[in-house]
């Protein structure tokens, strides 16, 4: 009795802080003493595109035939791809990489005007541009018209002279200056470039020369000095991050191989909250159903295998919302099946108890043996489940199926913590609960 009354202090605790997890938005711990937070995470729940709205794109390298495409080259275009869209102000936007030529891009909020000009910009194959700005330097993010060549196009004003291009790039690194310790960003030129970009700095030392992709100005560092080697350095009020940024855009301005989009699938918030809302409501509903279920058939087991079905969802909800997985239909559907699964658990072992009970075993034998020999069904049906959930998984990962990765996922998460619920909590809290309640009427108790 003892051993079990520490259990049942552990599920107890265990289960406080899952309903302090789940009650809240953010965790906080703080010292008693002076106030000072010790500890602080954010819980907020975090939903899928199919219960707030936004788009999903997937989009697919095109490659011509017997051309390859590098793990590499699909990391940059990915840079690119969420670089742009934050530039448009899309936040919380998630986009990666989905097997070998796939990029999965999710933008949660948006409006279908948004959606539209995510879609434009993500396919652009970008052009990066050196334009002449002379002694006015033009703001990061002013668009510009630029020509090459001796005279500007006819009938576009305040056109801007592009020096070169990006095509003229050898290599472009991030280091740190030598006197200062700052990052940098230090560049290679072509052996054309280093003829171009000499020339031009020999005679406008001190002017500003822009950096531009797709007409749009990144940077626009000023001419210290004139760069006739081909090796040339800019400097900036730079970050580690930010001169990384940076120079994968001087890198790699434009993609490195062109993209179309496969699918996409725009969702109205509307749409998001009503399914959320209806989500919430048929959850409610089984719930209460199995409840009653359990506790009508099964009796006194029933009603602990209700308790131990709360701790589960309570369990599963708050680790949903600790590690910020995000929260979708088929995530709420592979979570209502592996609530199934845990209930398996408990009618098989308390099936097994009844059977032991009319064997005429006594009420603690038929407890012991229950739970032994429910266990070898229980395993394998659990451990099949795990597999296929782990095989769905690989598959959303590798094609881009993002449904049926929040699916797997979820049914993973939901078999591991019903394991824990069923063989833990359930077996702990009916052993307490014959102990104290010492049950002799078996039919009343037990539906025998």
């Amino acid at each position: 009795m003892k051993k079990q009354i520490t259990r049942l202090i552990l599920i107890l605790l265990i289960t406080a802080l899952a309903i302090w997890v789940d009650v809240s938005d953010i965790v906080r711990i703080a010292n008693p003493l002076n106030g000072q937070v010790i500890f602080e995470r954010n819980v907020k729940t975090v939903l899928g595109l199919d219960l707030r709205g936004g788009l999903q794109v997937i989009l697919s390298a095109v490659l011509d035939e017997g051309q390859t495409v590098t793990a590499e080259q699909m990391e940059v275009a990915r840079s690119i791809i969420e670089n742009r869209t934050n530039a448009l102000g899309a936040s919380e936007n998630l986009v990666q990489v989905a097997g070998e030529t796939r990029i999965v891009g999710e933008f949660p909020g948006l409006t279908e005007e948004d959606a539209q000009s995510i879609l434009d910009i993500i396919q652009q194959t970008g052009l990066l541009e050196f334009v002449e700005m002379g002694n006015n330097p033009l703001p990061e993010g002013t668009r510009i018209e630029t020509y090459t060549g001796d005279t500007p196009p006819e009938g576009v004003e305040n056109a801007y002279h592009t020096i070169m291009t990006g095509a003229e790039l050898k290599s472009v690194g991030v280091s740190s200056h030598p006197m200062t310790g700052k990052p940098v960003i230090t560049f290679t030129l072509t052996d054309e470039g280093t003829k171009i970009f000499g020339d031009y700095t020999t005679t406008h030392v001190n002017q500003y020369l822009a950096i531009a992709l797709d007409k749009t100005i990144i940077s626009a560092p000023r001419i210290g000095s004139a760069i006739t080697s081909g090796n040339g350095m800019i400097e900036g009020e730079f970050t580690v991050e930010s001169a990384n940024a940076l120079a994968i855009q001087l890198r790699y301005g434009s993609l490195p191989i062109p993209l179309e989009v496969v699918d996409s699938r725009y969702i109205g918030p509307t749409l998001g909250e009503d399914s959320l809302q209806k989500s919430i409501i048929a959850g409610v509903i089984g719930m209460i159903i199995v409840v009653l279920f359990m506790a009508i058939y099964y009796r006194l087991p029933g009603i602990v295998a209700d308790i131990s079905i709360l701790v589960y969802a309570a369990l599963a909800f708050a680790i949903f919302k600790y590690f910020h997985f995000t929260l979708t239909l088929p995530g709420i559907a592979g979570f209502l099946l592996s609530t199934g699964s845990a209930l398996d658990a408990n009618i098989l072992i308390f099936e097994r108890i009844k059977e032991e009970l009319r064997g005429g075993l006594t009420l603690s034998n038929a407890l012991e043996k229950g739970w032994q020999r429910a266990w070898s069904s229980i395993r394998d049906s659990n451990i099949a489940t795990i597999i296929t959930s782990l095989i769905l998984f690989w598959f959303g990962s590798s094609f881009g199926a993002t449904i049926v990765k929040g699916f797997s996922l979820t049914l993973f998460l939901g078999v591991a913590i019903s394991l824990f619920t069923a063989l833990f909590v359930s077996r702990t809290l009916l052993t307490l609960a014959i102990d104290w309640f010492k049950p002799t009427n078996l039919a009343r108790w037990f539906g025998i």
